[in-house]
């Protein structure tokens, strides 16, 4: 998931650079959104994995 992150990430970096206004918008949300899931889903695993430990 971080690596669609990071993806969506560099195409909206590419298309500001181009001026692809909606394009960039588009993709920087994108990037945001599964880059905060993916940090929900690793406290999560963080969190389970010292659970299952105790």
């Amino acid at each position: 998931m971080l690596y669609y992150a990071l993806v969506f990430l560099v195409i909206a970096l590419i298309a500001g650079v181009l001026g692809f206004g909606g394009v960039a918008g588009a993709s920087a949300g994108i990037a945001q959104i599964l880059f905060f899931l993916f940090l929900a889903f690793l406290v999560i695993s963080l969190v389970a994995g010292f659970f299952r430990r105790a």
